[in-house]
């Protein structure tokens, strides 16, 4: 049986020293999405956009929590997939996190499902983590860009409940399309959300996107090292924990 927590590379590891990604495909339809290409590499006859779970996914990840070694241990949900696609029945979701607590692990979510999310706030203890992809303040915006995602408004209201609630927040601010809506959510969220990690536009990623020409002409027109030294100022302000992944750490040197 196969073994679905993983230790992330590259990029990923920036976020998480553990993943798992429960579903195969995604059918948020993000325009700029990396997962998309990487899945038409392994599945090549199999539509991105059919969101389901992988087979056997909750026994394989109780066998693998079963050893003992992830106990005290955070496993990030998900890199590849999001754990609350649009019109899916996502108890498996619930299940996985279920089976991670029972090992004595923490789990940390990172979705742009928004008030999906909610069912499940039920589970989490100190040590866990709510997070949220945030792109636009425009509901306009996400609707071109990530048409079956929640709206800003959804993903922003699942995190000040999360907060009230003593869950733990945090929020990945990548990709940037429009760095002043990216400013502009940090000045929203910043009284509920705990950390945040800012990253950059990557065409390399979007490769296949029928807006790739457009999204590398906005990563070529923005001022990176004057995006990354705003947000880092603003963050200050804010007295906020926040990490510049490299991406953008190195345009600003």
């Amino acid at each position: 049986m196969f073994r679905p927590i993983y230790p992330p590379r590259t990029r990923a590891k920036e976020y998480s020293d553990l993943a798992i990604n429960c579903c195969c495909g995604c059918n948020h339809k993000c325009q700029y999405c990396y997962a998309r290409q990487m899945f038409s590499r392994f599945h090549l006859n199999e539509n991105f956009e059919d969101v389901k779970y992988k087979k056997d996914i909750v026994e394989a990840t109780k066998i693998q929590l079963s050893s003992g070694n992830y106990k005290g241990k955070k496993i990030l949900l998900c890199f590849f997939c999001d754990p609350y696609p649009a019109e899916i029945d996502t108890f498996i979701t619930r299940e996985i996190m279920m089976a991670i607590k029972e090992a004595e692990a923490y789990f940390s979510i990172l979705t742009k499902g928004g008030s999906r999310a909610i069912r499940d706030f039920d589970l989490y203890k100190p040590g866990d983590s709510f997070g949220s992809t945030l792109t636009f303040t425009s509901t306009d915006d996400s609707r071109k860009w990530e048409p079956n995602a929640a709206i800003p408004m959804s993903r922003v209201g699942a995190l000040n409940y999360a907060h009230k609630l003593g869950i733990k927040t945090w929020v990945s601010m990548e990709p940037v399309i429009d760095p002043e809506q990216t400013l502009e959510l940090i000045d929203v969220t910043h009284g509920y959300v705990d950390l945040y990690k800012v990253g950059k536009l990557n065409t390399d990623n979007c490769r296949g996107s029928e807006y790739y020409e457009e999204l590398k002409k906005i990563e070529q027109s923005i001022d990176w090292k004057t995006f990354g030294e705003r947000a880092e100022a603003l963050l200050k302000r804010y007295g906020k924990e926040y990490y510049i992944k490299e991406d953008l750490r190195r345009c600003m040197k």
